[in-house]
């Protein structure tokens, strides 16, 4: 704890310096506003470095129907520094807002501008110190117009995801301040029906600067170089709300699902009826529940009402209630008086590979019974619902050794995850989200935990869709932290931050309280809040009916009213052996571990081009104590001296960039596959047994040399084929600290009649050691291993650097599991006694070199391709083929689907990928891709591995 509050301090100051030079040398860009964007490429192809269109200057239409929501279409934006005329001005329809910027529904200043060409690609080299951050020092104006043909009905501005504050105008009138606009997950609500008018109408907001240490916003700490402008923007959509004299908020369904027996589930429908108009009002609220359309949740509707389906429905419930003027009430409908919300064999929600991801769906209508002019009326639709919700029961309660454990369902889950990050930029592609959420299914993840940069509604829909667990929570060091952290960079809290933080856990928990695969909130991050801040985070929880654990702290610390987190924040954050993970003490497999990798994570060579000058390619590889710009803001993390220094002594010092690359991939591969094989060899320990793992982190904002299973541009290397082989459904592995070899069922059924066959090999492939154990049977539940046998200590022969072959086949000898390791009779030896928080020290080196004898050995490979019309996919089978006539493996043998340019084609889907092959062995894979995404070409196959030379081959 101590230790991880050290290196947030460090962080911190690195941050504020930072921040001083980029005021102090920044000047006005003064920039024209650019000539309309080109379309941009796929955001799987790394779109966010070419401008990427936007419809900002389109008036949004809002219909008059009751219970209609729409977004906002668009903006204009421009720096209140350029603009002379009055608030009043700027925010009355026919302002011309001539040389302004386009800007989307959802965008940060700087987002806007790099969409509109006005920077340079932030993500190359250090084009991102180009931006003068004295541009986003003053305030911004953001302006739309929307259109009204029906004045009658009421009209509400809707919002949230302003950073940090703004005034907010509609057509020429101030109704709110930055004072009560404040925060980044705030939600507001203004009712406009007395300035809204027939014809066009506008809203402006006068946004002003942000600062993490200084407001309840978002930041970057350590992530990556902080974006110039500090994402200050609009990030959350502003929605223009239509109804009658009676709305409709607030609406959820609380659930309570029997367990363990999971045979029913109890629904209580809780909304509050407002009475917006100044005469009493009898409105009946009617409503159904019933199981949600397709796989997921229902697509977004259409503006307009949505209409209670009673068709199919589970349970129809209604009530009437008479409203005095201006009246707010809460009703709720419970199984004792409407028995049909006690669903009998309710459709249980479940991550993925555990079962199946239905979804129901809460419709409500709020009718009037009288028109507000007295007027008979019956049945008049004022306001209307549509909410998707899930049922599940999530519970995560300390094991005997204070260790968080999560049981979803009644089961025991172990939380294999990894941090996840939004873009730097906030800009938000929902293609680009869902391929990244696919991925950490490919990967055997189930969990993502979001710290701070929490997304919009639509990311939870898909991860609910997918079946992935998440974990929101607030984020560390900067404001948010300030009243309890000490070491982190923020400023004390004033009365109104308590209040913004409580109005922000309110919003985000009425936000996130449906979703079923959020399965807590963290409501500290390095530090757990005091008392009075955590007082208000649980009143303003439990005023939204939340029902998901809440955690205190994702550190080993503990609350007044929570108690302890249950968690441990030790590290690593930087370069550590494979052998670390298994001794259960620091970082490794033991207890639940909230962010915790070995660090770098050096990307593919395609992306390394795409992402850095030859000049700064060229330091990357011959100079470890270089700065590195594309690592992190941080004195602690900004250069690569200890991966670097550990690379040269295990493998051997690089010869090129290509040598560098090569090497940092199997290095990669080995480290991420020993963490994750680790904590899910030690799940079922008696003792100290590890109950999560989250890698820091699953993705980076930008183009990153470190914490990265998937680099920005989607493509994978080591560290992504190394975490997919430890997480497969049944996997046989080896155990770093005690030479077992186990077999790990991270399936829900057992797996019976197993043959394991350990082999080890000097690396020309001469065979030193072999034995096969049969009959192996390993219970299911996930996380279940059984041991099959051990390694000698010595084994006659065996030179210092040797390969050991893992196979594991069911009981028709199919292979279900291959496994190679390259290890050395000489250990990594570590200096516990010297650990830090963010690595342990290594003292000397498991010898790795003999590697670099291996002799070249080509590897065929035939492919084919099948188009899918229909789903606009394409799958290539390639079958890799050693062709060699020695002895000696083809090692790590990866394939890379790329255009006739040889530009990898991305995002795809393999069923394995670095494979090592053995004389007369083959293997067959799969590659699962949009086909557009090969932009016209023919598919083909680029295959590369450690000993064999690159060849690319057809693949149509």
């Amino acid at each position: 704890m101590l230790h991880r509050l050290a290196r947030r301090r460090t962080r911190a100051v690195a941050l504020t310096v930072a921040g001083l030079v980029l005021t102090l040398t920044a000047g006005t860009s003064g920039a024209a506003p650019a000539e309309p964007a080109a379309p941009a490429a796929p955001a799987s192809q790394g779109a966010w470095a070419v401008p990427r269109p936007v419809t900002a200057s389109a008036t949004t239409a809002v219909p008059a129907a009751p219970g209609s929501a729409t977004p906002l279409s668009g903006y204009a934006i421009q720096s209140t520094a350029k603009v002379a005329d009055t608030a009043e001005t700027v925010s009355s329809p026919g302002y011309p807002a001539t040389g302004w910027y386009p800007a989307g529904p959802r965008s940060t200043v700087l987002a806007a501008l790099l969409a509109a060409g006005v920077h340079p690609d932030p993500f190359h080299s250090t084009q991102q110190e180009l931006i003068p951050a004295a541009d986003f020092s003053v305030p911004w104006w953001y302006r739309a117009d929307f259109t009204v043909a029906d004045t009658t009905a009421r009209t509400h501005l809707d919002f949230s995801g302003v950073i940090s504050a703004a005034d907010v105008f509609v057509n020429g009138r101030r109704i709110a301040a930055t004072g009560s606009v404040a925060g980044a997950y705030t939600r507001h609500e203004f009712d406009v029906t007395a300035l809204v008018r027939p014809g066009t109408n506008t809203v402006a907001f006068r946004i002003q600067p942000n600062n993490p240490r200084k407001h309840l916003t978002m930041g970057w700490l350590d992530w990556l170089q902080p974006p110039p402008d500090e994402n200050m923007g609009i990030v959350r959509d502003v929605t223009v709300r239509r109804a009658g004299p009676v709305a409709l908020r607030d609406a959820h369904v609380v659930s309570t699902l029997a367990m363990p027996s999971m045979a029913t589930a109890d629904l209580t429908v809780k909304a509050r009826l407002r009475n917006d108009s100044d005469a009493p009002v009898t409105a009946t609220l009617s409503g159904t529940v019933g199981p949600a359309p397709g796989p997921g949740p229902a697509p977004s509707p259409a503006p307009g009402p949505r209409q209670s389906p009673a068709e199919g429905a589970d349970a129809i419930f209604a009530r009437s209630v008479t409203l005095a003027p201006h009246e707010t009430r809460t009703v709720a409908f419970s199984p004792a008086e409407h028995p049909a919300l006690r669903l009998k064999s309710p459709r249980v929600w479940w991550p993925a590979g555990m079962g199946g991801q239905p979804m129901y769906a809460l419709d409500l209508t709020a009718a009037v019974a009288a028109a507000a002019d007295g007027t008979a009326a019956t049945g008049v639709p004022s306001d209307t619902v549509h909410q998707p919700f899930g049922i599940r029961d999530v519970r995560a309660p300390l094991n005997a050794d204070g260790a968080r454990r999560y049981e979803i369902n009644g089961r025991p889950l172990l939380v294999k995850g990894g941090g996840w990050s939004p873009d730097e930029f906030l800009r938000w592609d929902p293609t680009y989200t869902e391929d990244r959420l696919k991925y950490a299914l490919d990967l055997g993840l189930n969990t993502l935990r979001l710290e701070g940069r929490i997304e919009p509604d639509e990311f939870f829909d898909l991860a609910d869709r997918y079946g992935i667990l998440t974990l929101p929570g607030w984020e560390c060091c900067t404001k948010w932290e300030a009243e309890f952290n000490r070491d982190g960079a923020g400023e004390r809290w004033s009365a109104a931050d308590h209040s913004t933080a409580r109005a922000s856990m309110a919003a985000e928990a009425a936000r996130l309280r449906h979703h079923p695969g959020v399965i807590s909130f963290l409501i500290g991050s390095d530090a757990a809040p005091d008392e009075e801040i955590e007082r208000g985070y649980l009143d303003a929880l439990k005023a939204a009916d939340w029902h998901a654990p809440v955690i205190p702290a994702a550190s080993d610390a503990a609350s007044p009213l929570t108690g302890r987190s249950g968690m441990k924040m030790t590290g690593p954050y930087d370069w550590v052996p494979p052998a670390y993970w298994y001794d259960k003490r620091e970082g490794g497999a033991s207890g639940f571990n909230s962010e915790t990798s070995a660090g770098p994570d050096v990307p593919t060579l395609d992306t390394l081009r795409r992402m850095m000058t030859p000049a700064e390619l060229e330091t990357l590889w011959k100079d470890p104590a270089a700065v590195q710009y594309h690592r992190s803001p941080s004195a602690t993390f900004d250069t690569l001296q200890l991966y670097d220094t550990a690379l040269a002594a295990r493998y051997g010092a690089p010869a090129s960039l290509e040598d560098y690359v090569r090497k940092a991939q199997l290095a990669q591969y080995e480290n991420v596959r020993a963490q994750f094989e680790a904590y899910a060899r030690n799940a079922k320990d008696s003792s100290a047994p590890s109950t999560g793992v989250v890698y820091w982190m699953f993705n980076s904002g930008w183009t990153s040399l470190h914490w990265q299973l998937v680099d920005s541009y989607l493509d994978q290397g080591g560290a992504y084929f190394g975490a997919k082989k430890a997480n497969e459904p049944l996997h046989v592995q080896y155990g770093y600290d005690d030479r077992s070899v186990a077999v790990v069922n991270n399936r829900p059924g057992p797996a019976a009649g197993l043959t394991a066959r350990v082999t080890l090999f000097a690396p020309d492939g001469t065979q030193k050691y072999d034995r096969t154990v049969t009959g192996l049977t390993v219970a299911g539940g996930g996380g279940v291993h059984r041991s099959a046998l051990t390694l000698p200590e010595t084994v006659p022969g065996l030179p210092t650097t040797y390969l050991a072959r893992l196979l594991l086949t069911d009981a028709t000898g199919h292979e279900v599991s291959r496994n190679v390791y390259w290890l050395s009779t000489e250990a990594d030896v570590l200096d516990r006694e010297r650990s830090d928080w963010f690595h342990t020290p290594t003292t000397s080196y498991a010898d790795l070199r003999g590697l670099n004898s291996m002799a070249r050995t080509p590897v065929t490979a035939t492919a084919s391709t099948t188009a899918d019309d229909a789903s606009g996919t394409s799958t290539t089978t390639v079958t890799l083929r050693h062709a060699g006539t020695g002895g000696t493996p083809a090692l790590l043998t990866d394939v890379h689907l790329v255009r006739a340019s040889g530009e990898p084609a991305l995002p795809v889907r393999w069923s394995d990928n670095q494979v090592s092959l053995w004389p007369g062995e083959s293997a067959t894979l799969t590659a699962t891709y949009r086909t557009a995404d090969l932009r016209g070409s023919a598919p083909r196959l680029r295959i590369s591995g450690w000993n064999s030379p690159t060849v690319t081959v057809p693949a149509a």
